[in-house]
């Protein structure tokens, strides 16, 4: 994606106002082909699969036998092949887990990025936008809910409801209920994704953009994506997750994790954990001083009463709340509330944990 196209404060504007309008190309996709491929995906990742229509989809996590996590995943149930679309540049990592697993299984990894591209339209009025193109007869309504169209022009073309940068759930666990990660209700905000045949991608980018104006909005980069991310606290496998942490640390629990699935690999790490009732660390949210010359890295520490509690894991300059951030902190010190120390490599300044979204 790129950083921006000119203008990255006016983008950010666009999408918290009305909507951006990104290229989420580079992302990794996978499809799962073969007559096994639902109850095999089902034994893979955290979430419950088994259950899904055609036309339905879910968000998960993949993790090792120890519970760790090797990605984060949108699943989307098409109705010939499942749909896997995560993070960039582990598509021959996730593809050789998967693959590892896969004994006498009817079960194919076919990588969808040659084939197709993907935009995705994230904002208050990306319905109005998905609307207004005349080419669907019916949008999405439900998360991860996704049609197929047959187009003269442009081809097969995949639209599904994802709402990236906004989470339209209360949590549900203890623990998240503790930890202030509610999110705001799914009418408020909302976004769609849409895969399209990489030989029509062009043409229909530019249709999809010049829809897009006619509402206010615009294409949007990197920088004003990541900036209202971390102002709504939605984690980012890379940058807030990554290897080192259980999906229960990450503020994904009661999206991502089902407990009522019955087994893959991972479960009986994390249903230990759940059934304990906590977790040693959590993500939250951080305000950090408006003074700030230089914003933390990730790994910065985060300490109180002397003694290392936490670390960054990404922070922004955000137009509309100030310098944000988002890190790990210790149970016995991540209540909201909590004032801490930031240490860098160039000062110390205070730290605040406060709720999420800021």
């Amino acid at each position: 994606m790129e950083n921006d196209y000119g203008d990255w404060l006016a983008e950010y504007k666009s999408l918290r106002e009305s909507a951006g309008v990104l290229d989420l190309s580079e992302r990794s996709r996978i499809c799962l082909v073969g007559n096994d491929r639902i109850r095999f995906l089902h034994g893979q990742v955290t979430n419950d699969v088994k259950k899904l229509r055609i036309g339905e989809g879910r968000y998960a996590a993949i993790v090792t036998a120890k519970g760790k996590m090797e990605s984060d995943v949108n699943i989307f149930n098409l109705e010939n092949e499942v749909l896997l679309d995560f993070e960039p540049g582990l598509t021959e990592k996730i593809s050789a887990r998967l693959e590892k697993f896969i004994v006498a299984d009817d079960v194919q990894i076919v990588d969808a990025a040659p084939h197709y591209n993907l935009l995705s339209v994230q904002g208050p009025k990306a319905e109005e936008i998905i609307r207004s193109l005349n080419l669907f007869p019916q949008i999405p309504a439900k998360q991860f809910d996704s049609i197929k169209i047959s187009n003269a022009t442009f081809g097969e073309i995949y639209l599904a409801k994802d709402c990236r940068l906004w989470w339209g759930e209360t949590p549900s666990s203890p623990n998240q209920k503790k930890s202030g990660l509610e999110r705001l209700s799914p009418h408020q905000n909302c976004g769609f994704d849409l895969f399209v045949p990489k030989n029509s991608f062009d043409a229909f980018a530019e249709k999809l953009t010049s829809a897009a104006k006619k509402f206010g909005a615009r294409k949007c980069g990197g920088q004003a994506f990541e900036t209202v991310r971390v102002e709504n606290g939605i984690p980012r496998f890379g940058a807030d997750m990554d290897e080192t942490n259980i999906p229960l640390e990450c503020g994904i629990e009661s999206r991502a994790v089902s407990y009522s699935k019955g087994c893959y690999i991972g479960q009986e790490v994390i249903n230990r954990i759940h059934s304990i009732g906590h977790v040693n660390k959590e993500l939250r949210g951080l305000r950090l001083a408006d003074d700030l010359k230089n914003l933390p890295v990730k790994g910065d520490k985060l300490f109180r009463d002397g003694k290392e509690v936490g670390y960054i894991t990404g922070a922004v300059k955000s137009p509309t709340f100030g310098n944000i951030a988002l890190g790990y902190i210790r149970r016995e010190a991540n209540q909201i509330g909590t004032e801490l120390i930031l240490k860098t490599a160039a000062s110390e300044n205070a730290a605040k944990i406060v709720r999420l979204p800021f």
